[in-house]
């Protein structure tokens, strides 16, 4: 008798419930292991076989070697078959214990590419990818020539943080070396980049076989690096399908996930159109799903909801039996989601027909998705909502000053 497909599932955020259920429903044994601080979160408890925990530090962080030493305990009596990351942070995690315990999937080579900002561009040129100008921040020579040949500015990024988290513009060589003899001894978690003004897209995608099986195309009205820096209103619009830029890119990023050898999963992927040459450029990818509700704007496009298509896809994997997408919907969707003033202000305001999703209940957060046949009249909308919620609810917060490696 063959037994189900056991997936111990790597969660240090509170995220991925709609994975689980569809781990479960496609006949899996479900295990998942979080950080003890969100033990009391709304985990979907139902289709989880058992839940362990892990001690974090002050900063999030897990103790590796710990983790190891738990899993060997529990493995003496659970069988463990797949190891699945669900969030950004997770990616290396899930990578260092299947390499430990020998589990098929993406080992910890594969995932930096996933994780390590360096890592994807140098892959990406190597793969006749273009990206914009950037260099390590390993030789002070290897620096100076970089700024002789790319112009400024440049963004000075951290190798492994998620988002726009810890990045930072500098406009000449004199703020450039300021800002590297700040970072220290942590400067060769950093590597600095030309920075292009542009158009930034992002591609939500599902993987499996090593071919992209599902793609969808976004473009932000408000750039993560804009909405964090600048405490903007963070928004998102599907693209024009079959357009050029949404056949650009899809390519592209088809291109990207074999280059860095992607073979199941889900993917978010980012692009930048430069204002100055018309080009597109990679600017970065993950292994995981699509962050501040770009799922639920894919979703409302599309009517694949990724995360529990994702864990279609895992299982299917897992029995060796084939994987075949539900039935796509082609629709144009837009997200807007901003910090607010109010503790939990009034989500009613945005009372259009179109509206298919609201975000309910996040203290200081206001949220929506917007549904039509129509790019016009989602980007009216979009643009309606924004000033309506830049006068009556939009706050900002400061970017955090000290980055961390």
């Amino acid at each position: 008798m063959h037994l189900p497909p056991a997936f111990l599932c790597i969660a240090s955020y509170f995220k991925g419930n709609d994975f689980l259920r569809g781990l479960k429903a496609s006949g899996a044994t479900v295990y998942l292991v979080t950080s003890k601080n969100l033990e009391h979160k709304d985990w979907v408890r139902d289709v989880i076989d058992d839940i362990f925990y892990v001690h974090a530090d002050e900063d999030g962080n897990w103790h590796m070697p710990d983790v190891i030493e738990g899993l060997a305990w529990l493995m003496r009596e659970k069988r463990i078959d797949r190891i699945v990351a669900l969030d950004d942070f997770d990616v290396e995690k899930g990578a260092e214990l299947r390499e430990h315990f020998r589990l098929p999937g993406m080992g910890q080579t594969t995932a930096r590419h996933f994780r390590d900002k360096l890592s994807m561009r140098i892959e990406a040129r190597d793969h006749g990818i273009q990206v914009p100008g950037f260099a390590p921040l390993f030789n002070d020579e290897a620096i100076r020539r970089f700024i002789d040949t790319n112009p400024g500015p440049w963004i000075i990024k951290p190798r492994g943080q998620a988002a726009s988290t810890g990045m930072k513009k500098v406009y000449s060589p004199d703020e450039l070396w300021s800002h590297l003899d700040y970072l220290g001894t942590r400067r060769h978690h950093f590597l600095v980049e030309q920075f292009k003004p542009g158009d930034v897209y992002h591609v939500d995608a599902l993987t499996y076989n090593s071919e992209v099986i599902f793609a969808r195309t976004s473009r932000y009205l408000s750039t993560p690096l804009e909405v964090t820096q600048g405490g903007g209103i963070f928004r998102s619009i599907t693209e024009p399908f079959d357009s050029k830029a949404d056949k650009a890119l899809l390519k592209l990023n088809a291109q990207v996930k074999k280059a860095f050898g992607y073979v199941h999963g889900a993917s978010h992927c980012e692009f930048i159109r430069c204002h100055e040459d018309g080009e597109y450029y990679f600017l970065e990818t993950s292994a995981r799903v699509g962050g501040a509700n770009v799922a639920d704007l894919v979703e409302a496009s599309s009517a694949i909801n990724i995360w529990y298509e994702w864990a279609r896809l895992e299982a299917a994997v897992a029995f060796n039996l084939p994987y075949k997408l539900p039935p796509l919907r082609k629709e144009y969707a837009g997200l807007l989601i901003s910090l607010t003033r109010q503790q939990f202000p009034d989500v009613g305001v945005f009372n259009d027909p179109e509206v298919v999703w609201r975000m309910y209940n996040k203290e200081h957060h206001i949220g929506v998705i917007v549904q039509s046949p129509h790019y016009e009249r989602i980007l009216e909308l979009l643009d309606r909502y924004a000033e309506r919620v830049q006068a009556d609810f939009h706050a900002s917060a400061p970017a955090p000053e000290r980055p961390t490696a």
